[in-house]
């Protein structure tokens, strides 16, 4: 009887949780400022988190396709997106802006500017891509040349840098209306587009690359073909769902004009986040230079590392993501110590599953590795960077959310000055005297970054935890 009794007791308990899975999937008009902080952390964190494992699983599932090509395609991947970094750069830093901007006038209750910010957004986008399309369709050999590529990589590798810089534009618009959906608090929304985008991506891959009945083997540039198509069908996807209206925001064909003025707060908002990842990712650039000194295979370990490293550090990045849009919101309704407290509840989260995923890398790098490449050169690279970054990876938990806490607050040059500092003044200069000066090698850039990582984490959330952000006005 007593056992009934218990039983009766905890299956309420079960439905509760299935309901507010099913709440965080499918989409909730929940007010994320009035709700308590757990579920509001859980209904936003959990599409955000599906939504870059998404993201990651494509870019592991695209360079083991690649992979079976041979280490030139692998660093022809890596080499163009080190360029894409640049890209990316432009394309987070915006869409930081928008998610701070839309979360900030959802949380005033005013959806009449969150659509037309929404609008400028889109605009927006198209202005930037031009010139990253134009530019890398004419110069993709240039500029693989100037990143040290081998002759492989250069005439093969040139196409499938042509076809990822000629259709920019779809990872301009995916990045920026995904960032409007998600500051809305419309994270379900973000998360079938990515799904979708990707899952057709990956479909795509294989039959582009290696053909598959009337449609030949493209090789390399066969993946770019796929990504394109890929994104573009979410890019379409992402403009219907605005049109029609989401659960916290709609665009009217009404508010489809050109506001400058908007377009200037977006803008001048996005300066500092286009700042902090650009330093970041440019110094990825200046480490990948230092490695192809080295040869092919220790930039194509490094590139399949990174991948591994992404694919579990996108969840991280998702549950950071949910600290955004509280934060924006909760400071648009005047509640920033509301706001403060989600920063911490997710950050112990965050932690806990790196702890998880270092471990994780600490035992079985090599086998990781393993999966993408049957070279054991590489395969001893690759797992030589797991297993450094293993040592420290429970810090970047709290760096992330500690940097989306700014972000999300509208106060986005805090964290480029620290990036400037840790990255540029710091990072790139020790992983050269390690790697070059002091003859450490490849070994010396992945020691170097790890260092450098841990440091800006730490540093980052001491800053957080005095409390400035509060102020910020988007």
């Amino acid at each position: 009887m007593e056992a009934i009794q218990k039983d009766s007791k905890l299956e309420p308990k079960r439905s509760s949780l299935w309901r507010e899975l099913r709440k965080a999937l499918t989409g909730t008009e929940a007010d994320y400022t009035q709700i308590s902080l757990g579920k509001a952390v859980f209904l936003l964190s959990v599409p955000m988190v599906l939504e870059l494992v998404m993201e990651s699983a494509f870019a592991v599932v695209d360079i083991y396709f690649v992979g079976a090509l041979g280490p030139s395609a692998v660093a022809a991947v890596g080499l163009t997106e080190t360029y894409l970094f640049l890209l990316y750069s432009l394309a987070i830093g915006m869409s930081t802006a928008v998610t701070a901007i839309i979360a900030r006038r959802i949380g005033e209750g005013d959806k009449e500017q969150a659509g037309i910010a929404a609008v400028q957004s889109v605009f927006l986008s198209i202005l930037v891509s031009l010139p990253f399309a134009i530019f890398g369709v004419w110069f993709a050999k240039d500029l693989l040349i100037l990143m040290g590529g081998d002759p492989w990589v250069v005439e093969h590798g040139s196409r499938y840098t042509q076809w990822i810089f000629g259709g920019n534009l779809v990872i301009m618009l995916l990045f920026g209306l995904n960032a409007v959906f998600r500051g809305a608090g419309d994270a379900a929304i973000a998360m079938r587009v990515l799904w979708i985008a990707n899952g057709l991506n990956m479909i795509l891959d294989p039959i582009f690359i290696f053909g598959f009945g009337p449609i030949p083997a493209m090789g390399i540039e066969g993946a770019a073909i796929a990504t394109n198509i890929g994104r573009g069908v979410g890019v379409l996807f992402q403009i219907y769902l605005l049109l029609k209206g989401g659960n916290h925001i709609r665009v009217l064909r009404s508010q489809i004009s050109i506001h400058w003025e908007i377009i200037s707060d977006i803008v001048r908002t996005s300066i500092g986040g286009i700042g902090q990842t650009i330093i970041g990712m440019t110094s990825w650039i200046f480490l990948v230079r230092i490695i192809s000194e080295f040869g092919s295979e220790a930039v194509a370990g490094a590139t399949i590392a990174l991948r591994i490293m992404m694919f579990t550090l996108m969840p991280s990045w998702g549950m950071s993501n949910a600290v955004a849009t509280l934060v924006g919101q909760n400071l648009g309704a005047g509640r920033p110590d509301r706001a403060e407290q989600s920063v911490w509840i997710v950050g112990v989260w965050n932690m806990i599953f790196l702890i998880g995923v270092s471990i994780v890398y600490f035992i079985f790098r090599e086998s990781l590795v393993s999966i993408f490449t049957d070279d054991a050169k590489v395969i001893a690279i690759g797992s030589e960077w797991l297993g450094i970054v293993s040592y420290s990876y429970f810090v970047y938990a709290w760096w992330m959310v500690s940097v989306q806490a700014f972000n999300g607050a509208g106060d986005t040059t805090t964290p480029t000055l620290i990036n400037l500092v840790f990255f540029w003044m710091f990072q790139i200069p020790f992983a050269y005297t390690l790697a070059k000066v002091l003859s450490y090698g490849y070994s010396g850039v992945f020691w170097a970054s790890m260092i450098t990582e841990t440091s800006v984490g730490l540093f980052t959330l001491w800053l957080f935890r005095k409390g400035g952000w509060k102020t910020s006005k988007v």
